[in-house]
């Protein structure tokens, strides 16, 4: 096929007018039969890579996805914008499977997705290699490639299972996809999935869209209050917990807060996470609060923010989780709230855990990433890209180190006092118990330890406890003080405390800023500051016009049943609010508008135009 016929259904399927990034040459590459690995990041476009190929090759295109509660809702867009689609996983009933394989076997699907278990069915295998026969299949598709990893936290062994593929079916490309892979894992994909001659294309990992913002933990939920009042009234976003039981807890604080907000994690009956997942998808406006079990594949484009109230647990972790943010490529923001607390738990975590050793030191290494990213002075999108082997060619000027970049100060002196206080109470106490010492605060813990009586005692008093812990959270940070799971979490020196203590080395830390100075500096930057990270909406969200296609949008979809981004992205009404087109040939050039769409909606958006134009 040739590379206008690709463009053709790029527009007229899709209503696009132009390819984004390396996707023509991916689109190409497939459909000239050959294999590939795509990293892309979270709201890239990488389910165009393999849509058009499996539209423009005979037979059909056999999509492997382990995320069944979302087949639906890509099966339902696909249907809408014409194209012939279908999933198979165990959420269907016997007669309904039947029904999709008779299909798939006349040759009557564009695009069949399956999970990985439907897949490796004996009985599955041998009615593909019927369809090649009689009908071809287009190509396999195996998305989230990443699971095949088995040091990804979302490990799915089935995946290792894969290589059958080309096995049975040498002469059918091959396109494996994911947003989340380090070198490490790219190099796992390609030798589990038998992709060494697969070409690879890997593009920017940088979400230039979304604002990282990095708070030190003080009191979570109110910050958190503050930043959503601020930034986030009537937004739909994910609040992140690590635990269940905090998950259920902010739940019912937000709500109380008048929030529309929701809990997720795996202890919930799979009724009430499904109605959940359904509400969030569906309705305008919710928050999720959910564990890590909530939300790989999420397809909803327009969460504008990401929020964690506990830390992460790695570089690749928060990078999928904050990915969820903006996939439409329209502002978000990751926000993220961090204390010395968070660190102990998460080594006390790793180091209590039962997987080998070698995995635990992995993950400590993963670890240390996140919280040298936490902690760094710099921008955070060059952080977040050198992590993943990429270079960032200027600050960003988005996030918050570049928005208010931080004071650093020499610490090597008060790094001396932390330190040593931390041997002479016998690395087994606490930063709240040792800022305690320093600072000559004579609680009734530090006499029944007779701390009083230390030469440490009161050396520290030109700081003060928060100043202290601050000291502390990032020594730990820097793997030169460590949590001692032994002491419960008790602080003790490392290798890297000696050429301190000695002299040899001197300090330097981030400067926190004072609460109050903070908090009148950001109240006097709030407007201007929201008012850029709305830019695409400036003045949308208060035009009636912008209200009145959001409501044409929400009604479509529930006559459909389907989730409201599915009949058309805020990017796609947005494009409609500037252009304002009066007829169907000025709809049809606007972004997200394909022919079956401009079909199906085209008159019912004219009208909601036409009554402003009229009025």
């Amino acid at each position: 096929m040739t590379s206008r016929s690709a463009h053709q259904i790029l527009h007229d399927v899709f209503g696009y007018a132009a390819y984004r990034g390396e996707q023509q040459a991916i689109v190409e590459h497939v459909v000239a039969g050959g294999d590939a690995l795509v990293l892309m990041p979270t709201g890239g476009g990488k389910s165009l890579c393999y849509q058009i190929p499996a539209l423009l090759r005979p037979g059909t295109g056999i999509v492997v996805s382990p995320l069944i509660a979302l087949m639906q809702d890509q099966v339902d867009a696909l249907r809408l914008l014409g194209v012939k689609a279908a999933f198979l996983n165990s959420s269907i009933n016997a007669d309904a499977a039947r029904e999709v394989q008779g299909q798939l076997l006349r040759g009557e699907l564009d695009l069949l997705y399956v999970a990985p278990e439907r897949l490796l069915m004996p009985g599955f295998l041998t009615l593909l290699e019927q369809v090649q026969e009689a009908s071809a299949i287009a190509l396999f598709a195996i998305d989230e490639a990443h699971c095949v990893s088995q040091w990804g936290h979302d490990f799915r062994p089935e995946y290792r299972a894969l290589t059958v593929l080309h096995e049975r079916f040498p002469d059918v490309p091959r396109i494996a996809l994911t947003a989340t892979a380090d070198t490490p894992t790219r190099g796992e994909i390609v030798e589990r999935l038998a992709l060494d001659r697969a070409r690879q294309f890997v593009s920017s990992f940088d979400r230039a869209n979304i604002r990282y913002i990095v708070t030190q933990k003080r009191n979570a939920r109110n910050q958190l209050q503050v930043f959503l009042e601020a930034e986030h009234e009537n937004d739909a976003g994910i609040v992140y917990c690590l635990s269940r039981k905090k998950v259920d807890e902010t739940a019912a604080w937000l709500k109380e807060k008048g929030w529309d907000a929701l809990p997720y994690h795996a202890g919930l009956d799979s009724a009430t996470r499904s109605r959940n997942q359904s509400r969030f998808l569906r309705e305008e406006g919710v928050v999720m609060v959910a564990t890590v079990a909530f939300g790989m594949g999420i397809d909803k484009p327009n969460v504008r923010f990401v929020a964690h109230l506990d830390l992460p647990k790695s570089m690749e972790g928060y990078y999928q989780e904050t990915g969820r943010a903006g996939r439409d490529g329209l502002p978000a923001n990751a926000w993220l709230a961090y204390g010395l607390g968070d660190v102990v738990a998460m080594r006390q975590m790793i180091d209590g855990g039962e997987a080998p050793e070698e995995r635990k030191r992995l993950e400590r290494q993963k670890l240390d990433a996140l919280l040298g990213y936490c902690e760094s002075t710099t921008c955070r999108h060059q952080t977040v890209l050198r992590y993943f082997g990429e270079e960032h060619p200027g600050n960003c000027g988005e996030c918050d180190n570049c928005l208010e970049p931080v004071d650093t100060w020499d610490a090597t002196q008060a790094a001396q006092m932390a330190l040593s206080c931390v041997y002479r109470t016998g690395q087994r106490f606490g930063a709240g118990h040792l800022s305690d010492v320093l600072i000559g605060k004579a609680t009734e813990r530090v006499e029944k330890f007779n701390h009083h009586a230390l030469s440490t005692f009161g050396i520290g008093k030109e700081l003060n406890a928060a100043q202290w812990s601050s000291v502390y959270r990032q020594l730990v940070a820097s793997g030169i003080l460590e949590s001692d799971i032994e002491a419960y979490g008790g602080l003790k020196l490392t290798a890297a405390a000696r050429p301190i203590l000695r002299g040899e080395q001197s300090v330097w830390l981030r400067r926190d800023a004072d609460p109050a100075i903070q908090k009148a500096g950001r109240k006097a930057q709030r407007a201007e500051r929201t008012a850029k990270s709305r830019e695409p909406f400036a003045g949308a969200n208060d035009d009636p016009l912008w209200i009145a296609l959001k409501a044409k949008r929400t009604e479509l979809a529930r006559e459909q049943g389907v989730p409201p981004y599915v009949i058309f992205h805020d990017s796609t009404l947005l494009d409609m609010l500037k252009r304002r087109p009066a007829t169907l040939d000025e709809m049809a050039q606007v972004s997200g508008v394909g022919q079956a769409k401009l079909t199906r909606y085209g008159e019912e958006f004219l009208s909601v135009l036409e009554q402003f134009f009229s009025a």
